[in-house]
């Protein structure tokens, strides 16, 4: 079965009669050539291109996440800055909730193409990670948490 036009071309004659098209040195039918010991025979000049795209973030997964987080920052930045009212905790308070809620969306989405946050292993790698990794980010993330707390309860 021919793959595509150049497959027809190459297996062509010129005087139009069908000959066995030449075949590529150091290959197999079943694969690569092997050295004794197993290994590959690598060619100086040859270069390995890698067909699969790379695995990044694309604009349409950052864009909800960018405008959740800088819509919830917003909303918890004016009422502790100017001091609105009674509903400036509430307010505070909902936009700490969606910044939250943005930092998790983005954090779920870097882990789906692979990404991984600093001193932690890459996902599917078989280790287990650092406890003291996890602890130092788990004491960040609380005491952020309880700063933020902290500010919008001194608004009421």
């Amino acid at each position: 079965m021919e793959a595509g036009p150049r497959d027809r071309e190459a297996a062509q004659a010129p005087d139009g009669g069908d000959s066995p098209a030449p075949e590529a040195p150091g290959l197999t039918p079943d694969g690569p050539d092997l050295t004794e010991d197993g290994a590959q025979e690598i060619i100086p000049d040859e270069v390995e291109v890698e067909l699969r795209p790379q695995r990044r973030l694309r604009i349409w997964q950052l864009a909800p996440i960018v405008g959740l987080g800088a819509l919830g920052s917003l909303m918890f930045a004016f009422p502790l800055a100017f001091g609105s009212g009674d509903g400036g905790a509430v307010l505070a308070m909902l936009g700490l909730l969606l910044c939250g809620c943005a930092a998790g969306w983005g954090v779920m989405a870097a882990r789906r193409v692979g990404y991984t946050w600093p001193g932690l292993r890459p996902r599917g790698s078989g280790g287990r990670p650092d406890w003291r990794v996890i602890a130092l980010y788990t004491a960040g993330v609380t005491l952020l948490v309880a700063l933020a707390v902290w500010r919008v309860a001194r608004l009421r």
